[in-house]
């Protein structure tokens, strides 16, 4: 039967692995990811716009890139710490979601969620630029097949308005698209 909840399909999932061990902090996968996803391509470089990001702590020589994630309309409960070589890290350094709590995983200009895409376009890559542009072999592309129960995706629009409507308030969004509807 199809549309019943339980129904399964494969789907192709894609993954960056990441051996934060050969990560030596070059930033390289930052610079071309926010190349790649700028408008046009490769006209600007804003690391703000990067869906991988470095957390760094040069002195101890620790390097964990961490790529963006699906957006979450609210904080996560857990608040877990973490000690590396000494130096303790709160669990949202190593959160890939971006959320309202914290302005990692968001463009610069409009608050707008980012998430990583695997740098689809046409034609498509054999491998995201981050993965490629790594000098080191710190992040490894894989791709899997799983069955997984077909469920109604949240499309970027609505995610994007969820995202304003949370920033600036339903009313003054909605008021906004009328303004824009009667220039129309």
């Amino acid at each position: 039967m199809t549309g019943n909840k339980t129904d399964k399909k494969k789907k192709i999932i894609k993954t960056i692995k990441i051996d934060v061990d050969k990560c030596n902090g070059c930033r390289a996968c930052e610079v071309i990811c926010s190349a790649f996803h700028a408008a046009p391509k490769y006209s600007s470089n804003n690391p703000a716009r990067s869906r991988i990001q470095i957390i760094r702590d040069p002195l101890r020589d620790i390097y964990v890139p961490v790529y963006a994630g699906e957006y979450t309309v609210a904080e996560c409960a857990g608040r877990d710490k973490y000690t590396i070589d000494g130096k303790e890290y709160d669990e949202c350094a190593f959160c890939r979601a971006s959320c309202p709590s914290r302005d990692v995983f968001k463009e610069p200009d409009s608050g707008l969620p980012l998430k990583c895409d695997m740098c689809e376009s046409d034609p498509p890559l054999e491998e995201p630029l981050c993965v490629q542009w790594c000098l080191t072999d710190a992040l490894i592309y894989e791709e899997r097949e799983e069955e997984v129960e077909e469920e109604v995706e949240q499309e970027e629009l609505e995610i994007g308005l969820d995202s304003l409507a949370d920033k600036y308030g339903l009313e003054k969004l909605m008021d906004t698209v009328a303004r824009m509807s009667e220039k129309d």
